[in-house]
């Protein structure tokens, strides 16, 4: 029986990696900014400091009292948009080739990210 990485032929290339920063675009938190901690690209989501908080409940381990703790849960890239580290508004990101070096740019400015 073959799993789900085996039947998945590549995974795709995303518009935001760990470390930017990021707007959410649409949802119950349109207009939140942060940085991305997690990118999973099998599923196409990425987990947002300060975005989409769940509330959590963990049983008591010998390291951790347990209870409820709140965390945020991965949201679909589709709904965030990257900022622009020089104008600090939403952009589009492309890809071109520049010494020999693919490299992501500002749709809105040009500005290498």
């Amino acid at each position: 029986m073959a799993t789900q990485q085996q039947t998945k032929r590549h995974q795709p290339k995303l518009h935001i990696r760990k470390g930017d920063t990021v707007m959410v675009i649409a949802g119950d938190d349109k207009g939140k900014t942060g940085a991305v901690i997690q990118v999973i690209p099998a599923k196409m989501r990425a987990v947002v400091e300060g975005v989409n908080i769940v509330k959590k409940h963990t049983k008591a381990t010998q390291d951790s009292e347990g209870g409820i703790v709140e965390m945020p849960a991965p949201v679909h890239v589709s709904n965030l948009a990257l900022l622009d580290p020089k104008t600090g508004e939403a952009t589009r990101v492309g890809r071109r080739l520049e010494n020999g070096e693919w490299v992501r740019y500002s749709k809105k400015s040009g500005n290498i990210i």
